[in-house]
């Protein structure tokens, strides 16, 4: 059977408030109006659906008990793992990452992180392609923070920082976190592409000559 926390991405003892959160932030991009192609707008139509069904299931108290009773019959009681729920849809994101859909990857992400938000990867993974979705830029940078907590020491982090904080218009940060980029992951081609669009071409030697000098 379906398990609509899961479809939700919120725990069992989510609140109404939280679940109906998540059900909006969700069918904004699976609305089935945002698409031109018939076969991307049948399947979020289908998605939609189940989204719908899942945040009337779960914001209605009897329904929401029995649908309770089903999991745990059918599950054999089984406790609810959000770690190992998350790990499943990172898995799921980062595969359609790679085949370049985008939108999908962003579901996964952040469903993840909605499941399991201490995993600094997928935390990293959400910012990752938030940096490239439009209007996705003030919840990369919230993903990125937070990946930052957990892994303050990753290049690529600091590169992804970088980015969304140059996309939100916040330059001064941008640059403190590309110079972090740059101390541990100086030959990385986005970096450099970074510092080209953070410094104008004549003053991009001595931007990154003081980087590297600090370093040496």
């Amino acid at each position: 059977m379906a398990n609509y926390y899961d479809i939700l991405g919120v725990s069992r003892d989510a609140s109404e408030e939280v679940i109906r959160g998540r059900f909006r932030a969700l069918a904004r991009d699976a609305h089935p109006d945002r698409f031109l192609d018939a076969a991307k707008k049948s399947e979020a139509e289908t998605r939609f659906q189940v989204l719908t069904e899942a945040v009337n299931v779960l914001t209605n108290a009897q329904r929401r008990k029995a649908h309770d009773f089903d999991i745990d019959k059918g599950g054999g009681g089984a406790a609810f793992d959000p770690a190992g729920i998350a790990k499943v849809y990172l898995a799921k994101g980062v595969k359609a990452y790679r085949e370049g859909d985008l939108a999908t990857a962003f579901q996964q992400f952040d469903l993840s992180v909605g499941h399991w938000g201490k995993d600094a990867k997928a935390l990293h993974y959400l910012a990752l392609v938030c940096s490239r979705i439009s209007g996705k830029a003030r919840r990369g940078v919230e993903a990125v923070e937070a990946a930052l907590k957990l892994d303050p020491e990753n290049g690529a982090v600091h590169r992804e920082a970088s980015r969304l904080y140059l996309q939100v218009g916040l330059r001064t940060k941008a640059e403190r976190h590309l110079q972090e980029a740059l101390s541990r992951i100086p030959e990385d081609g986005d970096v450099q592409k970074l510092a080209a669009e953070l410094r104008p071409p004549s003053d991009n030697k001595g931007f990154l000559g003081g980087l590297f000098g600090r370093k040496g």
